[in-house]
């Protein structure tokens, strides 16, 4: 299951009651106040963590409770501290306030932290109170409530190089090929239902994260298909690749497909348009697909050297254009 918004209800723990306590030795009158303090509550805070990649955890668990202090002792005993609640979420995961949509946090490096939900304070036992006008008092404070908040997290993947196309365009198949990953294909619309991860390894060394973004259709701007779903996803990514589907598939136009892609692209945010960018003709490999390629190079003759002609399925052109990825990034800037 991949999620990437969901609701949370947090609550930080409650401090420890401070205690009255008096100390009662053999030979020592009048000992005095020797009431501990309560020790401080839990918080609950947030993580970012590369090794996770969706909220599904948080699925099950919506009610997140982090410990309670333990109240003070006599002996002037301090009360335990409760143990912090930490929720790890993925890098790139954005903290709103439920009612209001305020984005609290924006969480994007790994093992960055917030603290959500602070611990409420211990209470203060009777032997803070002493004095010289007050050697015994006979009082002590509670420890105070923990914050409570209701949240939204929303994710929006942070990736070095974003894959958008329309649906069947061979995003999938090029992502396992460039990636050795394997992802569900099928030769049908939207076999991607959420976007796929995956590493780009390079023998420098070299990693670079690439993401497959479900398939974006006209109108998709305006939440038609998976819409507005995993348009966010393609907003943190370094680079672009429009994965075009050349072969002509069911008289499509690839022309025609590129423009629309970028129209949408344009709607939702028209900055995602000044990204650094790259278009792949997929599918080359098939009957009429060589034409059809050539005019489209003719067509957007502006964008010849960012246009690499591949056949995802079979590898061809796959690692010039892996090649090209690797010169390019992580220097990749917007323009």
């Amino acid at each position: 299951m991949f999620i990437d918004r969901i609701k949370i209800h947090c609550v930080a723990g409650k401090g420890g009651n401070g205690v009255i306590a008096w100390r009662r030795e053999k030979y020592i009158p009048k000992g005095g106040p020797s009431g501990g303090n309560g020790g401080n509550g839990g918080s609950v805070i947030l993580q970012a963590d590369n090794n996770s990649s969706s909220l599904e955890w948080f699925a099950n668990s919506r009610i997140c409770k982090a410990k309670n202090g333990v109240q003070g002792a006599g002996g002037c005993k301090q009360g335990g501290n409760g143990e912090n609640l930490i929720l790890k979420v993925p890098c790139g995961t954005l903290v709103k306030d439920a009612d209001t949509g305020e984005v609290l946090y924006d969480l994007t490096t790994h093992g960055e932290k917030f603290v959500l939900c602070k611990g409420g304070k211990g209470g203060k036992g009777n032997f803070v109170f002493r004095s010289p006008t007050n050697r015994a008092p006979n009082i002590c404070t509670p420890g105070t409530e923990g914050e409570e908040k209701e949240v939204e997290l929303e994710l929006k993947l942070i990736a070095d190089i974003g894959l958008v196309g329309f649906p069947n365009a061979g995003k999938s198949t090029l992502i396992s090929e460039l990636a050795n990953r394997d992802v569900v294909i099928g030769a049908y619309p939207f076999t991607t239902l959420h976007p796929n991860i995956g590493v780009m390894r390079y023998p420098d060394k070299k990693r670079l994260l690439i993401a497959d973004i479900p398939g974006i259709i006209e109108g998709a701007h305006k939440n038609r298909g998976l819409g507005l779903e995993f348009l966010r996803h393609i907003e943190r990514t370094k680079v672009l690749i429009y994965v075009v589907d050349i072969s002509g598939w069911e008289q499509r136009s690839p022309i025609s497909d590129f423009t629309i892609l970028q129209e949408e692209l344009r709607s939702y945010d028209p900055d995602l348009l000044k990204r650094e960018s790259y278009i792949v003709l997929n599918k080359i490999d098939l009957e009429g697909a060589p034409e059809h390629a050539k005019e489209f190079i003719e067509a957007f003759s502006k964008y010849k050297d960012r246009i690499f002609t591949i056949s995802a399925s079979t590898g061809e052109g796959c690692e010039a254009l892996k090649a090209e990825l690797a010169r390019m990034l992580p220097t990749a800037e917007s323009l």
